[in-house]
């Protein structure tokens, strides 16, 4: 268990690295905004320093922006997924402060690009081991879980004011931009957080008792068991049938290769789920 905690807390911080890296490399050099509350930050900070004469740091807007948030995802959340996202919150303004802000190149697309492509990288990472890089990251994973819903959605929907300002601002290419940026940041967070895509298993096994009990200890899922009969062997098993998330893909596989080695399990995509299906686990 500590191991684990380890483990995940590495890749939050590694998450948070890669957030930074993205912003100071990237992004901020070329008045390309990110996604979330760091291109909020970002977004306030060079109003400061190009408006107002005033050097307002974004990793100090971050924290600041985060403090509420964090409070609303200790109350819907859960106080773990809100302890990883302050680490990440904290390590990530540090990383900014520490960071030089760079210009990796002087073509605006390639930092669009790679700013998206790090920068989700780095949120898809930190959410699939449970954790979040603040911000609308929990505004978005609130969201996702009422409605079930790829959280990339909810991502681009509350970055539309990002976009609009950084046309407003700047030069009116500087949206079209900042969309493109978001829009790689958006797709690369739901290729690596997956939650949201259904898979049914239908596992044939003549352990229905232990490997019944151990999904349940793991997993909360309901488990339809139907009898079946090898057309070979002619021998009395058992089907066990439950609809999970590819999230929990590599838990199911794990417990049923330390149950029952020997059991037959198919893995089908899921297109659509009618009635009950717990999403807030």
């Amino acid at each position: 268990m500590v191991l684990k905690e380890v483990k995940r807390t590495f890749i939050v911080i590694i998450g948070a690295l890669l957030n930074a890296i993205a912003l100071n490399f990237f992004l901020i050099g070329a008045n390309v905004y990110a996604s979330g509350f760091s291109g909020a930050a970002q977004l306030v900070s060079s109003i400061f320093n190009d408006f107002l004469n005033m050097n307002v740091g974004t990793g100090i807007l971050l924290f600041l922006f985060n403090i509420p948030v964090i409070i609303l995802g200790w109350l819907k959340v859960g106080r773990a997924f809100t302890v990883y996202s302050l680490v990440s919150v904290a390590f990530t303004t540090l990383f900014l402060e520490v960071l030089p802000v760079l210009q990796v190149s002087e073509d605006i697309i390639l930092n669009a690009v790679f700013g998206g492509l790090i920068g989700g990288a780095s949120v898809g990472i930190t959410l699939r081991i449970g954790g979040s890089t603040g911000g609308m990251d929990i505004i978005a994973l609130v969201l996702s879980r009422i409605k079930d819903r790829p959280i990339g959605i909810y991502f681009l929907a509350l970055n539309a004011l990002i976009i609009g300002a950084a046309g407003i601002l700047y030069e009116p290419e500087n949206a079209l931009y900042t969309l493109l940026s978001l829009y790689i940041n958006t797709r690369v967070i739901d290729a690596i957080h997956t939650r949201y895509q259904k898979l049914t298993a239908m596992i044939i096994t003549k352990e229905k008792d232990e490997l019944q009990q151990a999904i349940h200890d793991k997993l909360i899922r309901g488990i339809t068991i139907l009898p079946a009969k090898g057309a070979y062997s002619n021998e009395e098993k058992h089907m066990l049938y439950l609809v999970i998330t590819r999230y929990e893909l590599y838990d199911l596989e794990t417990i049923i290769r330390q149950v029952d080695p020997r059991a037959f399990t198919n893995i089908v995509q899921t297109t659509s789920v009618l009635g009950f299906f717990r999403r807030d686990e």
